[in-house]
């Protein structure tokens, strides 16, 4: 600031410009100053960006208009928030009489696992429901035949929403189901995410010219400054409001296994049938508002289509996005840890945990817990692999085992408490899932898929080895340094 000072004292200007330009940059740099201070953003980071602006203020004001704002609800997101909320309540008024019903019979059922379920209710993220059938699908060459047999069985809508569609063997495969679908009358809805899907070719045209409705999430090429940061993470797929799909696995063909690739893709996802569905057709149509910018109503044909399963397995739907009011995959992740009471299995591409899931974890090795991680040997990313690196150490000191999966990339994003609860969803363990993308996961309150995924686990150790502390803790200084580096990138990975 000072030598902003001396600079217009230097300048040939008139005496009155001189001034006029010393006011506005204190009055501008007091402005941000206070903008930033009333955000209540994190005190560290708010005290950063207030020394830069005092120190070096155009510098400052540049770097804060492109990096510090939280435009993701002042441009982006604050109609959508307050347009879903009004709709969140009219559904949980809708609920009511079955809210309290379904939390006796899981109270009864689970234990202190109710209280994961009793969280999310009080957030209003989700409400657990009873009548469910879960089955679980390993891998893309598993899923994606279920997936198509579900699509040709559709009598009346499909939805889909994805991060991922490329235009390959299975985009196609599945393209084709839908174009014939349209032919028969049933509507079709999709929602890609821009960034994510930049293969899936011509794929929305033909889609379209069919009629389909088809929308690219946040297109990046309308301005993507505010766009490129918030992206849909989601792989979802609802048939007739009875079918449903979520989980980790993408409409890509690596993630099949054909032999096109050469690196083995593991990977988990749900199909799920029954009283849920209700809660995944509700996040999808939020999203498809959003993007269309259409309405829907509580009361359309979308909701509450009769289905027959009386199978009980008690499930939660929990998304989160920059939306959203609360971090609800976030919290249901730690409340999931707290209520662990012997062990903690997690598996998934990602470990770049932010100071409260670092914690938690911690917290839950050194109680005593038997806490595991599943993670690649060889990442996908440099810089994700270094920062992964960098979290390995203090983990492990506090007792927590690491191991690496040797025989490709796992891609599975699972989480298996003791053994009566269970997380399936697409969220990585990094600050851009937990804060930036729109996630979904399903939390599953059953002890046979928890011991189902508990055998998955096993499986994967098969071809897995043993992280020892001995490997991290006398790695070389310069290894350490690109860790160090790598993780000052972590809030952006």
């Amino acid at each position: 600031m000072y030598y902003l000072f001396q600079y217009f004292s230097s300048t040939g200007w008139p005496a009155y410009v001189k001034i006029i330009s010393i006011v506005l940059m204190i009055l501008t740099t007091i402005g941000i100053a206070g903008s930033i201070v009333l955000e209540n953003r994190n005190p560290i980071k708010a005290l950063a960006y207030i020394l830069l602006l005092v120190y070096l203020p155009i510098a400052g004001m540049i770097v804060y208009y492109y990096l510090g704002r939280d435009l993701k609800k002042k441009k982006l997101f604050t109609l959508k928030g307050s347009k879903d909320e009004a709709l969140y309540a009219g559904f949980w008024e809708l609920q009511r009489s079955r809210i309290e019903q379904r939390q006796i019979a899981l109270r009864l059922l689970e234990g202190e696992k109710q209280e994961v379920s009793a969280m999310l209710l009080n957030t209003r993220q989700s409400m657990v429901t009873k009548h469910n059938r879960v089955q679980l699908l390993i891998n893309g060459e598993r899923k994606i035949p279920v997936v198509l047999e579900a699509l040709k069985a559709a009598t009346h809508h499909i939805h889909i929403e994805y991060y991922m569609i490329t235009n390959d063997s299975v985009g196609q495969a599945v393209t084709d189901v839908l174009l014939e679908k349209l032919k028969e009358g049933i509507e079709v809805r999709v929602i890609y995410d821009d960034l994510g899907s930049s293969r899936i070719g011509d794929i929305p045209k033909r889609l379209r010219a069919a009629g389909a409705e088809v929308y690219a999430f946040s297109p990046v090429l309308i301005n993507f400054y505010l766009n490129a940061n918030y992206r849909d993470h989601r792989k979802v797929i609802v048939i007739d409001g009875k079918v449903g799909f979520i989980g980790g696995i993408n409409l890509d063909e690596r993630y099949v296994n054909n032999g096109k690739h050469t690196t083995y893709w593991r990977d988990t996802h749900l199909k799920i049938e029954g009283e849920s569905m209700n809660l995944l057709q509700l996040q999808f149509l939020l999203s498809y508002r959003y993007c269309s910018k259409k309405t829907f109503h509580l009361g359309d044909p979308y909701f509450g289509m009769p289905h027959h399963v009386t199978h009980t397995c008690f499930t939660d739907i929990v998304t989160s996005g920059p939306d959203s009011e609360w971090p609800a995959v976030l919290q249901s992740m730690l409340m999931a840890l707290q209520v662990a009471r012997r062990r903690i299995r997690i598996t998934n591409p990602y470990l770049i945990p932010n100071d409260q899931l670092m914690t938690a974890l911690q917290i839950a090795a050194l109680a005593g817990k038997q806490v595991e991680i599943l993670i690649p040997a060889r990442g996908d990313s440099f810089f994700v692999q270094h920062a992964t690196y960098s979290f390995l150490k203090p983990l492990m000191e506090a007792g927590v085992v690491i191991y690496f999966y040797e025989q490709g990339f796992i891609h599975a994003k699972t989480m298996v408490i003791d053994d009566n609860l269970a997380w399936v969803g697409s969220a990585n363990l990094d600050n851009r899932s937990f804060f930036l993308n729109f996630e979904i996961a399903c939390l599953l309150y059953d002890k046979d898929l928890a011991q189902q995924l508990n055998d998955t686990f096993e499986d994967d150790l098969k071809y897995a080895t043993l992280v020892s502390g001995e490997r991290f803790y006398n790695r070389t200084i310069w290894k350490r340094f690109i860790d160090g580096c790598c993780r000052l990138l972590a809030p952006l990975l």
